[in-house]
């Protein structure tokens, strides 16, 4: 009987889901202890707690200077879908998708929106469409980086900077720690919870020069929301960029982001953000490169994720069993580190090709991945011994 030891060194942190989020080191609840609980987010003191998050949103994520930032309903969901509603239908539309949130766009613009004039360009899990194809005369709508692929567009390069449409860039899980170049975007959105670990159910919508102008000069066909309106009498409602959001959002998450913002701000800012991702990732990529089991699903490696590492399971024995065994094989794994208390929530999404997917985030400390790669083996050796042609 063939004895497989388990690793000696435990992840400290077993928290590897890619979303909500690893919390940021050192974090504990104490660091909420100013959060204005009870009060109003139209008391002075939400004010200033909601407009020192938009500007420190705007100081470590080098947002320019005149694009505009606020904190809208809904989490990153709740942003996109604002952006689509409040600015789509004045040109045809330009709509990528490699995963299953840009393919939750595409079903939004044509079937709740029922745009006339919709180009869907898309690529199955693993690829990137292709981005040449483009027409950049008509809006485009896009993830920097696909949550549930674990595939991200590698720059902007692809973007034209005299482009005739907007481009509406989902960034949820590539802001903070990819290179998103805003000069090439006009909406930008992501959510808390991801790359800084905050807390759910809140958005952040930043919006370029251009969409202001479309938004003033714009009326979509259809009626619009509370939630979604941004404009009143023709003109932006200034008021929701300075921290007066729409609904009432919660003073003890917006001090939860405030905590990681300042944390991102101490370890040295946007760059040092990256950089923390990018050894994460590092971490993983030279495990995959020595492991004959497992490989990842981005097929190109300028398109692997650095946040949201999906990987798929190549052992020739695994492969050759029918689709749901290997799908069982591949949560065997993931559920064996959980039972353990070694690694939370690292399989694949459930729309996804069956794998798995290990967030790499900035808040994430490399010596867990590494940690964490050896438990991984040793998972793998248990799932393997439990197949029947291993008995």
């Amino acid at each position: 009987m063939t004895v497989n030891p388990a690793p000696a060194t435990r992840p400290a942190n077993p928290n590897f889901s890619s979303g909500p989020c690893a919390k940021r080191p050192g974090w504990t609840l104490e660091a909420l202890a100013d959060a204005p609980l009870g009060r109003s987010h139209r008391a002075k003191v939400g004010k200033v707690k909601l407009r020192e998050a938009i500007d420190l949103t705007r100081e470590v994520l080098e947002v320019p200077p005149d694009y505009r930032i606020g904190i809208v309903p809904a989490s990153d969901t709740g942003a996109v879908e604002l952006a689509m509603w409040s600015l789509l239908g004045a040109r045809p539309v330009d709509m990528l998708a490699w995963e299953s949130f840009g393919e939750g766009w595409i079903t939004d613009a044509v079937k709740q929106l029922k745009l006339d004039n919709v180009r869907a360009i898309t690529a199955g899990y693993g690829e990137l469409p292709d981005l040449s194809s483009v027409d950049f005369s008509h809006d485009v709508v896009f993830t920097w980086n696909g949550t549930t692929s674990g595939v991200m567009v590698p720059d902007g390069e692809w973007i034209p900077a005299d482009r005739q449409g907007l481009t509406i860039c989902d960034a949820t899980s590539a802001a903070f720690a990819q290179r998103v170049d805003f000069s090439k975007l006009d909406v930008v959105t992501f959510s808390w919870q991801k790359v800084l670990g905050g807390e759910g159910a809140h958005g952040m919508l930043i919006l370029s020069p251009r969409a202001v102008e479309r938004l003033e000069t714009y009326k979509p066909a259809w009626p619009l929301p509370k939630i979604f309106r941004l404009t009143k009498n023709g003109k932006l409602m200034e008021g929701i960029f300075l921290g007066e959001t729409i609904n009432t959002p919660s003073m003890l998450c917006v001090e939860d982001y405030l905590d990681a913002l300042k944390w991102a701000r101490n370890v040295g800012g946007l760059s040092a953000l990256q950089e923390r991702s990018n050894r994460n990732f590092e971490a993983i990529a030279q495990w995959v490169a020595v492991t004959p089991w497992v490989d990842f699903l981005a097929k190109d490696p300028l398109t692997r994720s650095n946040t949201s590492v999906c990987l798929r399971v190549v052992d020739p024995d695994v492969t050759a069993l029918p689709a749901e065994a290997q799908a069982a094989f591949a949560k065997a794994i993931s559920a064996g580190l959980e039972k353990g208390g070694i690694a939370y929530d690292i399989g694949s999404y459930r729309d996804a090709p069956p794998g798995l997917r290990i967030w790499c985030g900035a808040t994430v400390e490399r010596s867990d991945v590494q940690a964490l790669t050896h438990w991984l083996d040793w998972a793998f050796n248990e799932a393997k011994a439990a197949l029947p042609q291993a008995a």
